[in-house]
């Protein structure tokens, strides 16, 4: 499809990254047309006709007037959704926008996560609006998930859902499914109590529909299903749903009370997140608030300076390791031409590992006080490796200067193209450079596995992200040990007989 098709005036666009998939989607330019048209038929059928996800996209990227206008045009309960879609200075603008009845009815159709999670952060004035425009309900809910820390079971939960007593009967289940479901979060997943609140289990929809009307919810209720503390780590809590592959998990308090509970989107949100920083840290790169695009430039480089000024004054030493060895360099000078391979190997290995970390971490495949085990495992396998690439290193180094890529002496290139390699003193020369950069490597790789072992558990040990010792910070680190490694083998195996 070379152009786009275009449907009651709504376009085609095919996915990015994806032949053959077509989504109808929108872009800002044709919401701003259409709702400068103050037409409602072709608004009503865009939002019947394009994902709320990408007309919330599209109009997050309106200017404020606009979005009221819209709210404004439609009826609440067709524009109300939405605002989830939105992103957070959008919604910021809109709730600033707002008089108070029509921030009572925006409300009316949102859950009190949705709204908390809206209001977290704007000035205090606003959180007063919002509030003061809210049902008594909706007013305990918000003010009770504002109350839980950050990246929280707690925070991150749902008060909009389906909680029964266990001895109620299956007929009158279905019954309160079908007068209350369309406001919760879920119900495929019913949630259990006693008469004190306490968390029983859960009952699956499926279970619930083919079982008999007069049999007790307690006859099918799971009475394993997994549960979670309201300051248990959102981490954690998506990890829950990985391996039990849940698409809701209760949120119980100190008392084993039922509080809320956790959707599977908002696990898929928080993994995202999650994945996010981690690979923001493992490169020492700040935090984004906003995609690369939205991104200013001037705020990238306020991320990203501090890192690399940060990596260059680590660097130093480095240098200091070089000018050391300066009078090596300048007796052989053929040692500098390796120095890169030294340290990229290095690098590129406790890169790896440090990966690897990372993931078992993540997944909950091991926690710090396996250090030794760990350690004892990398040990092993980098043995190996280095013995392996140490060995081709030998060879290949020897290739090299042998073909000439590399001169061991500056004065007189000899290599197989001018038949001046063909000497034992070249010989001797080219396998002791070749085995002592094998040497290096070997040692090299099996220590920046372990140093990368070393520095991921350390701040996983301290309760900390592991993923801040990032690649730059390990290299940076391994650089230091590997140079003094090269020129230490070199000096003690090459030079001493110069």
């Amino acid at each position: 499809m070379d152009e786009k098709e275009q449907k009651d005036g709504i376009p085609y666009l095919p996915e990015a990254g994806e032949e053959g998939v077509y989504l109808r989607s929108i872009s800002p330019e044709e919401l701003e047309e259409a709702i400068r048209s103050k037409n409602k038929n072709h608004l009503e059928q865009i939002l019947d006709q394009v994902s709320e996800v990408d007309v919330g996209a599209a109009l997050s990227n309106l200017d404020p007037s606009l979005i009221i206008q819209l709210f404004r045009l439609l009826p609440n309960e067709t524009a109300a959704p939405l605002f989830d879609d939105l992103d957070p200075d959008a919604q910021e603008g809109l709730l600033k926008a707002m008089t108070g009845k029509e921030l009572s009815s925006l409300l009316e159709e949102q859950s009190a996560d949705d709204v908390a999670d809206a209001i977290d952060g704007v000035p205090a004035n606003l959180v007063k609006k919002v509030l003061d425009s809210a049902s008594p309900d909706m007013r305990r809910d918000v003010n009770r998930l504002l109350g839980y820390k950050e990246e929280t079971a707690g925070a991150l939960m749902t008060t909009e859902y389906l909680e029964f007593r266990s001895q109620e009967k299956v007929k009158e289940a279905i019954r309160i499914i079908r007068e209350r479901g369309k406001d919760a979060e879920t119900v495929y997943t019913l949630f259990l109590r006693d008469e004190k609140r306490k968390f029983l289990g859960t009952v699956d929809l499926d279970d619930l529909i083919f079982a008999d009307p007069e049999d007790s919810l307690l006859s099918l209720m799971n009475g394993d299903a997994p549960c979670c503390g309201v300051d248990t780590d959102q981490e954690d809590v998506a990890n829950l749903f990985r391996r039990y592959k849940l698409n809701a998990i209760a949120v119980v308090n100190g008392d084993g009370c039922l509080v809320g509970i956790v959707t599977a989107d908002d696990a898929v949100d928080v993994m995202t997140e999650e994945t996010n920083e981690d690979i923001e840290h493992m490169n020492q790169v700040g935090h984004l608030e906003d995609s690369y695009l939205e991104t200013h430039p001037f705020k990238m480089a306020r991320k990203c300076v501090p890192w690399i000024i940060a990596l260059i004054i680590l660097g130093t030493f480095s240098s200091m390791v070089l000018s050391s060895f300066q009078t090596s360099i300048a007796v052989l000078p053929v040692l500098a031409a390796f120095v890169p391979v030294v340290t990229d190997t290095g690098g590129n290995a406790g890169g790896q590992t440090i990966a690897l970390m990372i993931r078992g971490l993540a997944l909950k495949e091991f926690r710090p006080r396996d250090y030794l085990k760990l350690l004892w495992q990398e040990l092993r396998s980098a043995l190996l490796i280095g013995l392996a690439v140490s060995l081709f290193g030998f060879i290949w180094f020897t290739l090299e200067q042998y073909l000439g890529i590399v001169a061991l002496d500056a004065e007189e290139s000899a290599s197989v193209w001018n038949g001046l390699c063909w000497t034992w003193e070249f010989a001797e020369n080219a396998f002791r450079v070749s085995g002592v950069l094998a040497l290096t490597l070997f040692a090299v790789i099996v220590l920046s596995k372990l140093i990368a072992v070393t520095l991921t558990m350390l701040p996983a040990a301290l309760k900390k992200d592991p993923a801040i010792v990032g690649q730059p910070l390990l290299t940076t680190i391994v650089d230091i040990i590997g140079l003094l490694v090269y020129f230490g083998v070199a000096e003690a195996l090459i030079l001493a007989f110069l």
